[in-house]
């Protein structure tokens, strides 16, 4: 099923961009975790659309509603319901795209598989889908804490050519937070801002990569050979609208080293093995080591942008159409807390099968 992910933190979300809601259904979150409403709700607004000049001016709250799996306060290890409800959408600025295929949209895929499709934003196939997955890992991060004391901080490494100069083992989100395109490098931070400004006045768009790291992992998550840490965490994260690509620790610059270079050595630190460094991103053979997972997200350029392009009606008909509405022109800077989504729900999961291996909570390995 397309809309389900996860087999013992499992997860179902539903909703369009421009149906009356959007939730999501969790399955397996154990019982008796005090669920912070507040901090779950912090996760959503730093997804929700018109938080800042650098985003799309819909205005949605997202303010997430609690339909079951919580009784005064805490998880009671029943499905956890939640939901909230679209109060910005502007259906009729689609209208002039429902004869035809907009160029970068799913909107001849989805056609070609169900034989009809919702323009109104893309229905099922809108960035705005993700909010419920955003809502989901918000539990996720609160059980992954509560257990293990595991963090997971994402942030905007690079828009179009300018690239963060950051350590991404000592990034926190207090950095992150602190400008709107969400790098914690000031000086790229405002060439990045700079660029996506200049392409909202030009009525384009520009991409750019998220980079996530999870730090408190527990060796052993991860399930060889068809079900790998890292195999699963790619494809959570290319499952995210605008994703095409995906690393782990060194990814496609490691390539460019020697065997010899690339090894990370082991070491006995504290009373525990580790590596000194740490080119494989936190997972070897498919399976965590302890280290930090460290993982790269690759988004395109929003394929809505406001120049002209060249496409055909659903009858065949060469046109020449200009989008309308209210679009990000980067997605970067919400795509951080979509990256962390992707992250916590994997990490959540497997956590949860390797305690069912093992009969009961793993010991989280000491930090160095």
């Amino acid at each position: 099923m397309g809309s389900h992910t996860g087999q013992l933190f499992a997860v179902t979300t539903f909703g369009e961009s421009h149906g009356v809601a959007l939730g999501c259904v969790i399955e397996g979150c154990p019982p008796g975790l005090a669920l912070d409403l507040e901090a779950l709700q912090a996760d959503l607004d730093r997804r929700r659309p018109g938080q800042s000049a650098l985003t799309t001016p819909r205005k949605e709250a997202d303010r997430v509603q609690v339909l079951s799996g919580l009784f005064e306060g805490r998880t009671t290890g029943t499905p956890i319901a939640l939901v909230f409800f679209n109060e910005d959408a502007r259906s009729r600025s689609y209208d002039g795209v429902e004869a035809l295929y907009r160029p970068g949209h799913a909107d001849f895929t989805y056609e070609a598989r169900y034989g009809l499709r919702d323009h109104r934003g893309g229905g099922r196939a809108s960035a705005r889908e993700t909010a419920a997955r955003v809502a989901a890992a918000g539990v996720a991060r609160q059980w992954l804490q509560a257990r293990y004391g595991i963090e997971v901080v994402g942030w905007v490494d690079t828009v179009a050519d300018v690239a963060a100069a950051v350590d991404a083992e000592a990034v926190d989100r207090a950095a992150v937070e602190a400008t709107p395109v969400r790098c914690p490098d000031p000086t790229a931070a405002a060439a990045m801002i700079a660029l996506i400004e200049q392409a909202r006045r030009e009525g384009d768009t520009v991409g750019g990569v998220v980079t996530c790291v999870a730090r408190g992992v527990p060796a052993g998550l991860g399930d060889p050979v068809f079900d790998k840490l890292d195999a699963d965490l790619a494809k959570a994260c290319l499952s995210l609208p605008a994703c095409k690509g995906f690393e782990i620790g060194s990814g496609f610059a490691g390539t460019r080293l020697r065997g010899s270079a690339h090894n990370d050595a082991f070491a006995q630190v504290d009373g525990r093995v580790t590596t000194t460094t740490n080119r494989a991103g936190g997972v070897l053979g498919g399976i965590s080591s302890g280290a930090p997972v460290v993982i790269r997200a690759a988004f395109k350029p929003v394929s809505t942008h406001f120049q002209p392009q060249q496409t055909v009606t659903r009858a065949g008909e060469a046109v020449t159409f200009r989008n309308e509405g209210r679009h990000d022109p980067c997605v970067l800077p919400r795509a951080v807390p979509l990256v962390e989504a992707a992250m916590l729900l994997t990490l959540a999961d497997h956590a949860l099968r390797l305690e069912a291996l093992r009969g009961g909570a793993l010991q989280p390995p000491k930090q160095p």
